[in-house]
């Protein structure tokens, strides 16, 4: 039976380092503390892993530590749809980021919606961000229909709560109003159009919907339709969001 540290593959504290969780020490820390676990097993110093088959976790966030994946943020602009390829010809966002390695986009925005968006190739990450039970959290401005000044509390209120909506009553929502007729909202389910229906369920279509921030990833000066990828920090990010269950705010 070999011992961990005469596994084929790459020393775990270099692949933890690589990935951005710190030095190699800092990363022999993690490891020395019974925070990183391989698999699902708590990893001991010196173990090796495969890239290509471990799955490496630090206080059960994922580490991507395949050295292809990449993870993109883009802008999305209205009348992009959020797919590989569409029958009807109209401009995908996968058209508007590097061909390869070939990625895919996380959740979905519809196509008359702008704002963030997430593209990438690695499968672990984008099911922790897309799945409701990790609760990553998506901001939006919406910008919708009032009588001329801004939205009732009572309705803000209501949004807040949870909304009837064909498919259910949504969970709590945070919600403000920054100016009037301009809701900031975040949600964490993740519904289809669930911003519009939300909105369009209290009174109050949306005439312009942008989605803010997902989890933590932000950013007021990337232009629409640009795209940038990630920073290692980012991606860790985002992971550590994922490893936090919510049934609300």
């Amino acid at each position: 039976m070999p011992e961990p540290g005469d596994r084929p593959g790459e020393r775990l504290q270099k692949v933890l380092a690589t990935r951005g969780w710190g030095s190699r020490r800092v990363c022999e820390d993690l490891i020395g503390e019974g925070r990183v676990t391989v698999n699902g097993e708590v990893a001991a110093l010196g173990r090796r892993v495969d890239p290509d088959h471990d799955l490496v976790e630090v206080d059960g966030a994922p580490v991507g530590t395949r050295p292809d994946l990449v993870h993109y943020l883009l802008n999305k602009p209205a009348g992009v749809v959020t797919t590989a390829k569409d029958t009807a010809g109209r401009p995908t966002v996968v058209e508007l980021v590097p061909a390869e390695p070939r990625v895919f986009p996380v959740g979905r925005l519809d196509a008359e919606t702008e704002g963030l968006l997430l593209l990438t190739n690695d499968g672990e990450l984008a099911h922790r961000v897309a799945h409701p039970r990790h609760g990553v959290v998506k901001e939006y401005l919406a910008t919708v229909t009032t009588a001329g000044g801004p939205v009732p509390a009572g309705a803000i209120r209501r949004l807040r709560d949870g909304v009837e909506l064909d498919d259910g009553v949504t969970a709590p929502a945070r919600v403000s109003q920054p100016s009037p007729g301009v809701l900031r909202i975040a949600v964490h389910e993740g519904r289809n159009r669930q911003v519009r229906r939300m909105c369009e369920a209290v009174g109050h279509p949306v005439t312009r919907l942008v989605r803010t921030a997902i989890g933590p990833l932000h950013d007021r000066r990337l232009p629409p339709g640009a795209w940038r990828p990630l920073t290692p920090a980012e991606v860790i990010a985002l992971s550590q969001a994922t490893t936090v269950a919510r049934s609300g705010f």
